[in-house]
């Protein structure tokens, strides 16, 4: 069955290529992003984009109201949009911290918000947020943004209870290394927020790192966790969290089996 989907984030990377499989796959497909001119390559594809801030909620509310009166329907609602903002918590700003939460937490539970009515009268929806093996596992200087990613989490599991009664899934996708620009934008903050001072040393080492991880050939394409935040949006039944893409199940699996402290270890020698 075609499905209405709308999805955030989608200007580029895993929100890119989820638009795109999904339009190919015959699905009337909404694009939105803060940028509109980043969306119009979806538009071959048969995406229609949507310019959209997650944080402005008046403006998502009319995003969300103009795809229902169209569409007389909302079936799937991605919620992709997010970025990784990296620091020492002594030198990351309270109000960097509060962007950060503002587009990863608040942004996607006001998106959720706006589109449960209509999924309540059709008694069928599914609410996808990209969440990450961050939401599970820990590394220095990203305190900031695996705080956003846990309480993602939480947030989704326990709205998953509160939906399921109406016929609405919650599903989490929980990305590993991505070949994006995350892993570069995530550098460039730790460069920029604690270049100088008492983490300067360990700051530059840990960027350097993950700009050599996100530039390599390794990590996940993509066009995969694309294909997964696909096949979750038109499953009858979706699995509840899908942890995939390179380094994601080992690094839960490792975190959950061994003491904390040898977890640290690990990760700082990793990082």
């Amino acid at each position: 069955m075609s499905r209405v989907i709308l999805i955030t984030g989608a200007s580029s990377g895993i929100g890119f290529e989820a638009a795109k499989q999904l339009a190919q796959q015959g699905h009337t497909v909404y694009g939105a992003a803060r940028r509109i001119d980043r969306l119009q390559s979806l538009t071959q594809y048969g995406v229609t984009p949507v310019a959209l801030d997650v944080t402005d909620g008046a403006a998502a509310k009319v995003v969300v109201d103009q795809i229902i009166a169209k569409e007389n329907r909302l079936d799937v609602l991605i919620n992709n949009a997010g970025y990784g903002s990296y620091g020492a918590v002594e030198e990351v700003s309270i109000d960097e911290a509060k962007r950060q939460f503002d587009v990863n937490l608040f942004g996607l539970a006001q998106m959720t918000k706006l589109v449960l009515p209509q999924m309540r009268k059709q008694h069928a929806g599914t609410i996808i947020n990209t969440s990450s093996m961050a939401g599970k596992v820990w590394t220095p200087f990203g305190a900031w943004y695996h705080a956003t990613k846990f309480a993602v989490e939480g947030f989704s599991n326990a709205m998953r209870l509160e939906l399921e009664p109406f016929g609405i899934h919650v599903v989490l996708v929980e990305p590993g290394a991505i070949k994006t620009d995350w892993g570069m934008i995530a550098a460039d903050h730790l460069s920029e927020s604690s270049a100088q001072g008492p983490y300067a040393k360990a700051a530059q080492r840990t960027a350097k790192n993950l700009r050599r991880m996100y530039s390599g050939h390794f990590i996940t394409t993509p066009s995969k966790i694309g294909a997964v935040m696909a096949k979750a949006a038109t499953a009858a039944k979706p699995r509840t969290h899908y942890l995939t893409g390179f380094g994601a199940k080992p690094s839960v699996f490792f975190s959950r089996v061994v003491p904390n402290r040898v977890f640290d270890a690990v990760i700082k020698r990793v990082m």
